[in-house]
């Protein structure tokens, strides 16, 4: 018996940082015959990690798409330095933000960040004047938050934006690098369910919602669901990077996407929580939930491969702990301790439930200040002040378990099925005090892992895609079998019941 390996290149962008993955399969073979992959077959080694930075100019925010363009060909570069034979590439990134391409194939502007604050009124001002919030909802069944591309595309046209006015082709984020690593433009389902402007029953791209901005199908590339070759590199890119014709793939673009492909479920009764800079908490359906019920709770329908759905909440997670960590770093002066694991610790020391907030009150989407926000809000709730890094650490991360709790009782109540287990994935699955905080919340088993949950199903997909495994169940056993869980039960009911009667009376409004 001998190992065919097979390495895959998974280049997985989030809202702050970015990192190119290695993953490697390797299928026992007997005699020439493709035999079931076995234990611990699937690995993954980081080849480059990297910033980034949202830039700041002329009253905007912009993402740098050519510095995330150079990241991947630094690691591609890497990886042809290695002598490894890649047998495909897939990208997946944050959500709902876009690039213009011009009449002459160029990048016309970096694009707009998801955070600019020319956002914060477009929403309201779409809903009001152009097409009504319950129709907007009953097409789409996303959760209205003002940074959909919906809403950046109308804001953009109501400022006269010359690079939207000039734009041949837009592609999400995933889709614009796989077209400059490629040179084909695709439009792939996962991250175009993100905007805002998606029907889930049709698959498409609503016309009605689309002529509201001004824009008609035309202006997007063909639609591809997860799994879909895109194209092969470039002969420039080859030369850049000293790689051949490699395939890219369209994997889940929307990292989220790639994420929940990656749960290590075994069976459909889970609900799952990605937790890094957004938290999401949803469960997997065959079809989209789209009623009174969820309108009412502002739920989200987004895509997921093999026609599934991520019925879903948009949290916002450990960007309130990433802020006020980096405020803490600029302005400290060597006195204070602010690894993860000191800041966490002696979080622990403080006393619980002294102050709560609402993390997804909108002072905390994108202030000057985290931790003067955080403060404030409590100022305003006539609670305690929380002045240390510690006190503020406790408030956030028993805050984001209480929103835990409310959103995971509303998924019980409209899923089809028990939720027996929630599924921490991404980066905040290694933070086990968060983790301890949200089963008591919830009062449900929490099963940690994998912290490259997007990277694992990023990879996965293009295994499917190329025949190294059948379905997601497949998939999702293989990750599974390659990890080592971490397990957390409740404790502390009665005080987590109570801390949480305290939460629904602050955020009320």
């Amino acid at each position: 018996m001998k190992n065919n390996i097979k390495y895959f290149f998974a280049v997985d962008l989030g809202a702050t940082s970015g990192r190119t993955i290695l993953g490697k399969i390797g299928t026992p073979c007997q005699d020439g015959e493709q035999v079931e992959i076995e234990y611990n077959n699937i690995s993954l080694e980081e080849v480059t990690r990297f910033p980034n930075n949202l830039i700041q100019q002329g009253g905007h925010f912009y993402w740098d798409i050519y510095a995330l363009y150079f990241e991947i060909i630094r690691g591609l570069k890497e990886v042809a330095r290695q002598g490894i034979q890649l047998t495909s590439i897939g990208i997946d990134t944050w959500g709902v933000d876009f690039v213009c391409i011009g009449e002459d194939n160029a990048i016309l502007r970096n694009p707009r960040a998801y955070r600019d604050p020319i956002t914060f009124d477009a929403m309201d001002d779409y809903l009001k004047h152009v097409v009504s919030k319950r129709e907007v909802y009953d097409v789409t069944g996303i959760q209205l938050m003002n940074f959909n591309s919906l809403f950046q595309l109308y804001a953009m046209r109501r400022e006269q934006n010359s690079a939207l006015e000039h734009a041949r082709k837009i592609l999400f984020v995933p889709d614009a690098l796989s077209w400059m690593l490629t040179g084909n433009e695709v439009c792939e389902y996962t991250i175009a369910s993100t905007s805002q402007m998606l029907d889930p029953r049709t698959g498409q791209l609503d016309e009605r919602l689309l002529q509201s901005v001004g824009l008609s199908r035309s202006k997007f590339g063909k639609m591809v669901n997860p799994g879909t070759l895109v194209g092969t590199l470039t002969d420039e890119v080859q030369r850049m990077t000293g790689l051949g014709p490699i395939p890219v793939y369209a994997v889940a673009g929307h990292d989220t996407g790639s994420a929940v492909a990656a749960v290590p479920a075994k069976d459909e009764k889970f609900a799952y929580l990605s937790s890094g800079t957004w938290s999401l908490m949803g469960v997997e359906t065959k079809n989209a939930i789209i009623n009174d019920t969820s309108y009412e709770r502002n739920f989200t329908n987004e895509g997921g491969i093999e026609g599934t759905t991520r019925f879903l909440k948009n949290i916002c997670g450990m960007w309130l702990y990433e802020r006020c960590r980096s405020e803490w770093e600029t302005n400290n002066d060597g006195q204070l301790d602010l690894s993860h694991s000191a800041l966490q610790s002696s979080a622990m020391k403080e006393e619980p439930f002294r102050s709560l907030i609402n993390p997804d009150d909108g002072c905390f989407a994108n202030p000057t200040s985290m931790v003067d926000a955080i403060q404030q809000y409590c100022r305003d709730t006539h609670q305690p002040v929380p002045e240390t890094p510690a006190q503020i650490c406790r408030c956030i991360f028993e805050s984001l378990a209480l929103r835990y709790k409310q959103v995971f009782g509303y998924l019980k109540e409209m899923a089809s099925f028990p939720i027996e287990v929630l599924h921490i994935i991404g980066g905040g699955s290694k933070n086990t005090y968060l983790n301890q905080f949200t089963s008591n919340a919830t009062g449900v088993t929490v099963l940690a892992g994998p912290q490259e949950g997007t990277a694992f199903g990023n990879i996965m997909v293009q295994a499917k895609a190329v025949g190294e495994v059948k379905d997601i169940w497949e998939m999702r056993r293989l990750i599974k079998n390659s990890l080592v869980l971490s397990v957390y039960e409740p404790q502390d009911k009665e005080a987590w019941d109570t801390a949480y009667q305290k939460y629904l009376k602050l955020t009320k409004n």
